[in-house]
């Protein structure tokens, strides 16, 4: 009981002298904060309503916003659907490409093993570098075997090089 008294006290004197600080604080005082209020009042209504009035414009704003993002968002996901269907086409047109340049060299390495392996290291040797790389990386090793005689030797010591590395 002690301790919730002295506990209040500091309390008690606290409110003692906010009552004293403030002017009018008495039945009079009543009287005139009803006429100084209802002015009050009305000023808070008045920037209630702006408030109001100032919210709903945001509101209209954002909605606005949100339809035009909205809008967007259905553009994009149309190109990006149009983008997905044009990469698939461009992926189709690449495999049948691959596999069209596949057969030109299986065809090219059947008509280089057809010949004697002197008139296919003689044809082989004015061809570009690369190009004669490859044919050989596509040749079975029996035929690579009997033209790397004839090929020029910086090419052959390229190709291996070339293959040496990959591992």
């Amino acid at each position: 009981m002690r301790r919730l008294l002295i506990a209040l006290l500091p309390v008690a004197v606290l409110l003692c002298l906010t009552m004293q600080g403030v002017p009018g604080r008495t039945a009079g005082a009543a009287e005139a904060k009803g006429t100084g209020a209802g002015g009050r009042v009305s000023d808070d209504a008045a920037s209630l309503e702006l408030k109001r009035e100032q919210l709903a414009e945001r509101e209209a704003a954002l909605k606005a916003k949100e339809e035009a993002l909205n809008k967007l968002s259905s553009n994009l996901d149309s190109r990006l659907a149009e983008l997905s269907a044009a990469k698939k086409g461009i992926d189709a047109s690449l495999a049948v490409k691959k596999k069209q340049d596949d057969e030109r060299y299986k065809k090219m390495i059947k008509i280089y093993k057809g010949l004697k392996p002197d008139q296919a290291g003689e044809l082989l040797n004015k061809l570009d570098g690369k190009m004669v790389i490859e044919l050989l990386n596509q040749m079975d090793q029996k035929t690579a075997v009997k033209l790397i005689p004839f090929i020029n030797q910086p090419r052959v010591l390229e190709w291996t090089r070339l293959n040496l590395a990959d591992r």
